[in-house]
């Protein structure tokens, strides 16, 4: 039934006219326009004609280039467990336990420098099914060696070598973008994933090459950055080892790209989209066999640079959000990482968490059902044409260059992504990008009373002495707020929590207003915060004040009030504390000539501001 027929259709030109009717004067451009980090022009509707000009679309899920995902029938993907390993037994029935929990794929996390036998491996994985599970390896060093006891115990069993999915986790390039130096040359490295390649070929879906554009993504980049980043990594390692003579249908079918999620929704559902229509270009311009090759096997991981230890707990929204993206984008397995782990060793609570996100995607939300959920969305189409595009001109940039580890050698990639993460940190600053719990809307009565290692406040830095290049430094975009408000925490151990008293007074919709604003701007750094209904004077509220304890007192009124209003409080306040007004007002200028010095407002640096207000008060 054609339910719409009765209808006149309706065109793009008719939309804007009443669009621009209801702006009422105001700029289209700046009001209704997304602009992106990357400067991709989000726009508020997009239509059928929007499709036209893309030229993918005629293909189908599993077919090239892959941008509708690389299987047929499902949207099946791994759901994946990272394991600790400092005991091999041990390590072994933690696995062995979560696979009863609904995990089917294991990361094995070995921080050992060690070269690593066929007996450790008998250990390791003894009552696993390998044909049923995906395993991975993740280490400092030795992945060679991991790669080949890996193999001979799997060709010592009885498994059938084709059905045996797993990865080592060997990514020499991505190293070197963060300890600055080949331990051994370049040359040894691309001698040993090549030796890699070859010794595990008879194991067809084990990959040994690892793309961690995650890395990118964590030292603050755009997600435009870490696509372009990654696929010129990738490119890379095909280049180097294609030349040692290996064919690139061997060396493209071991890589795998191991990708975090942000709580970006909708464009990392189009990078990973993008990702694989870009990859598959990739492969074939190296002229494989098999359009199979060409098919980019993604890792995705939920992101640590959202991730906070203040309000923890709003860490399990973003890395629901970010499963979501992941799977609907199209990921082969995803990391949901606990809620805890950027602060602590993940407790069980927290694992099984993590764990039921992804169960929860599939058991009740049945998104592994349907094969590329996204696709025909006027929106996410045009986002993922859009996204492809910007990281295929990073990408060739890159390639002018002269390929990603020269492009890492002048320092391309790191003023890339030093510029973007310091835009990122100013948007933070600023609250123009939220960290929900940390820099907006904090619990006011959380504080943490045990203490921290000063390393959760800055960013990881693998930098060897002699390194030859810059290195790339993952961190996290809430380290400074969160130092901020520790910094409070543990002064308030031996002194006085700074008390923060709102005068309410004047027209009610505006103080009510500006002193819910004041609250939630004081409480970041950890402060006592103590709102009120209002005062019939200043005088009145000022006396509460003293009384209270205060040691800032916030002047919440109305703009025309002010100018009557905030000498008077100020002068009442003298120095008993500091005195702030909540809000810009147009008298801005004329308050301060009478003494009056601080102002709070949705354009302050808030964590520039409350820096301050914690010197002023000698924390």
């Amino acid at each position: 039934m054609k339910l719409f027929e009765e209808f006149p259709p309706v065109s793009t030109q008719q939309w804007m006219d009443k669009v621009v009717a209801d702006l009422k004067g105001a700029d289209f451009e700046k009001k209704l326009v997304w602009k992106t980090n990357d400067g991709i022009n989000v726009k508020p509707f997009y239509r059928a004609e929007d499709l036209e000009k893309l030229d993918y679309l005629n293909s189908l899920p599993g077919e090239f280039p892959f941008v509708r995902g690389n299987k047929k029938n499902s949207n099946e993907w791994y759901v994946r467990q990272s394991i600790v390993v400092t005991d091999l037994a041990e390590a072994n029935k933690k696995a062995r336990e979560v696979l009863m929990k609904g995990v089917n794929s294991l990361a094995f996390v070995f921080n050992d420098c060690k070269e690593w036998t066929v007996e450790d491996m008998a250990v390791l994985l003894e009552d696993i099914c390998l044909e049923a599970i995906e395993v991975n390896f993740v280490s400092k060093c030795h992945a060679c060696s991991i790669a080949e006891a890996f193999a001979a115990y799997v060709k010592k069993g009885s498994w059938d070598l084709k059905k045996v999915v797993a990865s080592v986790e060997y990514d020499p390039f991505g190293k070197y973008a963060l300890y600055g130096k080949f331990k051994k040359g370049q040359d040894f490295v691309i001698g040993q994933a090549a030796k890699m390649v070859q010794s595990t070929a008879e194991l067809s879906k084990l990959r040994t090459l690892a793309v961690n554009g995650k890395n990118f993504s964590n030292a603050g980049s755009s997600i435009v950055q870490e696509l372009g980043f990654s696929l010129a990594q990738g490119a890379e390692y095909l280049t180097v080892l294609t030349d040692q003579g290996l064919a690139v249908d061997a060396v493209a079918k071991k890589i795998k790209f191991n990708l975090a999620v942000s709580a970006n929704y909708f464009m990392e559902i189009a990078k990973l989209r993008a990702g694989r229509m870009l990859w598959a270009q990739i492969v074939k311009a190296f002229g494989p066999e098999c359009d199979c090759a060409c098919k980019m096997n993604v890792h995705a991981e939920t992101g640590s640079w959202n991730k906070t230890i203040y309000d923890p707990y709003v860490n399990m929204l973003r890395t629901q959000t970010e499963a979501m993206s992941a799977s609907i984008g199209g990921a082969d397995s995803i990391t949901v990482l606990p809620f805890d782990a950027v602060y602590e060793q993940p407790t069980e609570f927290s694992e099984r968490i993590a764990r039921n996100q992804q169960l929860l995607l599939k058991e009740e939300s049945h998104f592994d059902k349907i094969v590329d959920p996204a696709a025909g969305s006027y929106y996410l189409e045009e986002l993922t044409a859009a996204v492809a595009e910007q990281a295929w001109s990073l990408f060739i940039a890159v390639q002018e260059k002269g390929g990603f580890l020269a492009a890492l050698k002048e320092g391309f990639i790191q003023a890339g992504i030093k510029k973007m993460a310091a835009k990122r940190d100013m948007n933070v600053a600023t609250r123009r990008e939220n960290l929900l719990g940390t820099n907006q809307f904090p619990n006011f009565t959380e504080k943490i009373e045990s203490g921290l290692d000063a390393s959760v406040f800055a960013p990881q830095d693998l930098t060897v002495e002699d390194a030859e290049i810059e290195t790339l430094k993952p961190y996290r975009g809430a380290q400074a707020f969160e130092a901020l408000r520790y910094k409070t925490d543990e002064f308030a151990k031996t002194g006085k929590r700074p008390m923060v008293f709102m005068l309410t007074i004047g027209n009610l919709a505006m103080r009510k207003a500006r002193a819910q604003f004041a609250c939630n701007f004081f409480a970041v750094a950890g402060f006592d915060v103590m709102d009120n209904n209002g005062f019939k004077t200043v005088e009145e509220g000022v006396e509460a004040a003293k009384k209270a304890g205060a040691d800032i007192i916030v002047l919440c009124s109305s703009d025309d009030e002010y100018a009557e209003l905030a000498p008077a409080a100020f002068e009442a306040t003298g120095d008993s504390a500091i005195f702030v007004v909540a809000g810009a007002p147009a008298c801005t200028e004329d308050l301060k000539a009478k003494g009056i010095q601080h102002f709070i407002s949705v354009k302050s640096n808030i964590l520039e501001e409350l820096k301050n207000y914690q010197s002023l008060l000698k924390i």
